[in-house]
């Protein structure tokens, strides 16, 4: 590639950056059904060697993810619904175990002094004209974004109808979209687009065996210690992994919050630390690994930064898509190193004398 043609196309991906980061808020729920249909046409294709039109097929895949997420509400919902039922009603007994019990008890073996009238109710009390204040702007914050509720509200509309189109179009859209790749480099594209695609159907695939196997685990540990909502703190706890360390994080504050109102709190509260200890260790060590494996070739750093950037870019949906953004990326990236380093043979005899040095 000339140096002309490759400014070109520097120019023309920067462009398409700053093109995309500007409609970063619509975009959000096209990137959404794009990725849904995705998931969802390896089904439809086989439906469709079964001699079902496309329009059928995607209808049956439709129903039977609907089918699906009914049967888990019913299953598992009314339990889980009847344990946050209990924690929020325990909620008051653990504020008031909290203030009467743990925070005197705390203050006495850090030998701080604050006071008689000690609990969140007297610090209410104390600072009721800070959190009115406070409130007013919570208020004034949430009545000018309404603008921005609506369209969330919008876009949850929108991704069923554009995931249904998407899905029914899905391999005319490739057909056209190989249709513009020149000749020349259409074997690389078709090679990349191949290793992107076993890269992100693993991910996926992996990621939600993944969150079930921590479900299943943080339920059993948290059950064992005796926690009274230990089906729905584990279910919501191994839910939320799929963001690097928010379930092992949330989880294993919410347990033990709920251990506070115990007579004896100290062993279950070394058994809610080795539960959540232990569930860790096995996602790092065992299920990733084994469910998920090193196909994304991403630093746990990296990772982090990925779910912050997808964050900070798309919101909510950011953050769900930022991990097999990053897989694809991955792709990308160790497709220009190796290439790289084929056109300049020299650097690899240099690194392999510097690894034979440090060896």
């Amino acid at each position: 590639m000339n140096p002309s043609l490759r400014m070109n196309w520097l120019i023309a991906i920067a462009l398409l950056g700053w093109v995309l980061y500007l409609l970063a808020p619509v975009l959000t729920p096209f990137v959404a059904a794009a990725l849904l249909a995705y998931i969802g046409d390896p089904l439809a294709d086989r439906l469709q060697k079964l001699r079902l039109p496309r329009t059928l097929a995607v209808v049956v895949v439709f129903l039977l993810t609907f089918l699906m997420l009914g049967l888990l509400i019913l299953l598992v919902g009314p339990l889980i619904r009847t344990q946050v039922g209990a924690l929020l009603d325990a909620l008051p007994e653990i504020v008031r175990q909290f203030e009467q019990v743990w925070l005197p008890n705390i203050a006495e073996t850090l030998d701080l002094d604050i006071g008689e009238d000690v609990g969140i109710g007297a610090f209410v009390a104390r600072y009721g004209d800070m959190a009115g204040s406070w409130g007013t702007k919570v208020l004034v914050s949430v009545s000018q974004s309404g603008g921005a509720l609506a369209a969330a509200v919008l876009s949850l509309f929108l991704v069923p109808i554009l995931t249904f189109y998407l899905l029914r179009d899905w391999d005319s859209i490739l057909v056209h979209l190989s249709a513009l790749i020149p000749a020349e480099q259409r074997d690389t594209v078709v090679g990349l687009a191949q290793d992107t695609d076993e890269v992100l159907g693993a991910f996926l695939r992996g990621q939600l065996l993944v969150m079930l196997a921590l479900s299943i685990i943080y339920s059993v540990g948290l059950g064992l210690v005796g926690l009274k909502f230990a089906v729905a703190i584990g279910v919501v706890s191994g839910l939320v992994s799929f963001v690097p360390y928010l379930g092992f994080v949330f989880g294993i504050v919410l347990a033990s919050l709920t251990v506070v109102p115990e007579p004896e709190p100290l062993w279950q509260l070394v058994g809610v630390v080795a539960t959540f200890s232990i569930a860790q260790g096995l996602e790092g060590s065992l299920l990733t690994p084994k469910l998920v494996g090193d196909r994304i070739g991403l630093h746990p750093v990296l990772i982090i930064f990925a779910v912050a950037a997808g964050g900070q870019l798309f919101g909510f949906f950011g953050i769900l898509l930022a991990l097999p953004a990053a897989a694809v990326l991955s792709v990308l990236v160790r497709f220009a190193y190796h290439r790289y380093l084929k056109e300049h043979p020299e650097i690899v005899d240099e690194l392999a004398d510097e690894l034979a040095d440090k060896a």
